[in-house]
């Protein structure tokens, strides 16, 4: 009894050890991808490490609800694949301990696993993506204000030329405004105001200008009209601000459990029907994703016997190949969905029945010791990778 526990433990923590090493490379590699689309906000001044560091935080979320249950997997998978290479499978069974002694350690990481994925698909996704998006936006601000230069005329935003006498780009408080409108292809505006400053609302993503006690001078079909405002609003473009990087209205899989359930309980009438499945397809998502740690962490659980004694970059390969076709189920589920070709239920929940049902297979033949040759596969891979090193 002793001796189980003490192997359960070490299973454990080799699994742990592996699966974060995964989930912080891929969390690493996708993370720096998509922040690199606001590289232009990082060569202003006021951006710091705490800023970057923060993008990172608040973006995590979006995307641990799939990283987490493919690194539970590739944890279990290459903790197994390891014990086969170094004949430790073997020598167990030789030893009179079977495959279900070795269970709890692995299903403990995969319920943890999904414990945690749940949790952050029903806050975790809500709180990350509303504190990014105004991070975001004040980055932007700050840009811009930074790009008003005092006397300077500034063309970097389409279809505006903006002047200010002075500028404070701390507070974004302008002196003396002088703004030409040729956004609109028709008509063209001169706008001249005493004071404004530039400001930002995060919950809509927008950075504008806000003037006033001016006027608005406008020329159409050759007549020109004057206006008077108290106020007067001019958004800028975030496209542009951003890099290329949409900030646009909160989509349905930013939001959290709760506005996705009021949405769907009063979305009849108010919504579109695309609206409507996308609402749909979320609630479901927040639910099949987490219950995927579980079953891909069994269904990785019988590959690891079948290909024991492969080489870990080899297995690395079948482990990653085999949650492509799980993330191609899923995203080709969610696409039909979208299109009302099925149901957003059988949608998101059938990559996780096939999986299961394909680990019970597995799992009968692992634990009867049913013979399964996987020899010409390996051979193939190892062939074909072989082959690409004599000719690199």
């Amino acid at each position: 009894m002793i001796r189980v526990k003490l192997l359960q433990r070490e299973l454990f923590r080799e699994m742990c050890l592996i699966a974060s090493i995964c989930l912080g490379g891929f969390l690493c590699l996708i993370l720096l991808g998509r922040l690199l689309q606001l590289r232009d906000l990082f060569m202003t001044q006021g951006v710091t490490i705490l800023d970057l560091a923060k993008l990172f935080v608040y973006l995590s979320p979006f995307f641990l609800i799939l990283l987490i249950p493919v690194s539970c997997m590739l944890g279990l998978f290459l903790t197994f694949l390891r014990m086969g290479a170094d004949r430790e499978l073997i020598s167990l069974r030789a030893g009179g301990i079977s495959l279900w002694p070795l269970l709890p350690a692995p299903m403990i990481l995969c319920v943890l696993s999904s414990a945690l994925t749940l949790w952050i698909s029903l806050s975790g996704i809500s709180w990350g993506m509303d504190n990014f998006r105004q991070t975001v936006v004040e980055l932007a601000r700050h840009k811009t204000s930074v790009n008003v230069q005092p006397g300077v005329f500034n063309t970097s935003f389409p279809g505006l030329t903006v002047y200010a006498r002075q500028t404070d780009p701390g507070s974004g408080h302008l002196q003396d405004v002088f703004v030409l409108d040729r956004s609109r292809s028709k008509t063209r505006a001169t706008i001249v105001a005493p004071k404004g400053r530039i400001d930002s609302d995060s919950d809509r993503a927008q950075v504008f200008v806000l003037l006033e006690d001016g006027h608005v001078y406008r020329e159409e079909g050759g007549e020109l009209s004057v206006i008077s405002f108290d106020r007067y609003l001019l958004s800028l473009d975030m496209t542009r601000l951003l890099g290329g990087f949409e900030l646009s209205d909160k989509a349905p899989k930013e939001m959290s459990w709760d506005a996705l359930r009021t949405l769907a309980a009063g979305a009849s009438g108010k919504k579109d029907l695309d609206f409507q499945r996308r609402v749909e397809i979320e609630l479901h998502k927040r639910f099949s994703l987490p219950a995927a740690c579980i079953v891909l962490g069994f269904f990785a659980l019988p590959l690891a016997f079948f290909f024991q004694g492969m080489r870990r970059q080899f297995g690395l390969l079948v482990c990653l190949g085999a949650f492509f076709l799980y993330y191609v189920l899923l995203s080709g589920g969610m696409s039909l969905a979208k299109g009302g070709a099925v149901s957003p239920a059988l949608a998101l929940w059938l990559p996780n029945i096939i999986f299961l049902l394909a680990a019970c297979v597995g799992m009968w033949v692992v634990v009867g010791e049913r013979e399964v040759n996987f020899q010409v596969f390996t051979a193939w891979l190892s062939r074909i990778f072989g082959r690409h090193r004599a000719n690199t």
